[in-house]
């Protein structure tokens, strides 16, 4: 007879809980990211541009927690929330510089990216290796799930950032955003 792996009921009703959860805090995390987004910039493509690359890389990391074997639980689910909270500052950031650089100066999309990358690039590339070499040394941790959370943390912060410098501008490009801000300067289009 094989052994195997027996779960409880209280276990199954803690991991049916947890999955509730997730899906309970993503959504909040996000709609409150989609909320203040549209506030601050008063577009669906900016929310858009925004909100993707954050998307797919919370996608990426429940699969390399797949990958990984670490398990969804109470413990591992605020990591992903401090994973989309920090992410979400690198595309705000670069963003932001490459509206204005839009509006106020009038350059086209590309110069305009260009600008934003020399003016806000280099602190969020900065800010994120650098929270990335912090947190991933507790992957030498006794602890395994702090060792875990290190791996996870760094992989966020890492590829949040190469989202917002790749895949933000991409969109961008894709939902035409700097034909619309010219067009919204002379008051043609309201998006």
């Amino acid at each position: 007879m094989r052994r195997g792996r027996t779960i409880t009921p209280l276990a199954a009703a803690t991991n049916e809980a947890v999955e509730h959860a997730e899906i309970q805090m993503l959504a909040s995390i996000f709609g409150a990211i989609t909320l203040l987004c549209w506030i601050t910039f008063r577009s669906w493509r900016a929310v858009l541009c925004v909100i993707v690359p954050l998307v797919i890389v919370t996608i990426m990391c429940n699969a390399l927690m797949a990958l990984l074997g670490i398990g969804l639980k109470v413990a591992t689910r605020p990591v992903i929330a401090l994973g989309v909270g920090v992410g979400v500052d690198y595309g705000i950031y670069i963003y932001e510089r490459l509206q204005h650089e839009m509006t106020h100066a009038g350059l086209p999309l590309r110069e305009a990216f260009y600008e934003a990358m020399r003016q806000r690039g280099t602190a969020a590339v900065f800010t994120a290796v650098t929270m990335s070499i912090g947190v991933g040394t507790w992957v030498f941790s006794a602890l395994k799930f702090q060792a875990d959370m290190g791996i996870l943390l760094a992989f966020m912060f890492l590829v949040n950032v190469l989202g917002a410098i790749f895949l933000l501008p991409a969109l961008a490009v894709w939902l035409g955003v700097g034909s619309t801000e010219k067009a919204r300067g002379r008051g043609l289009v309201h998006s």
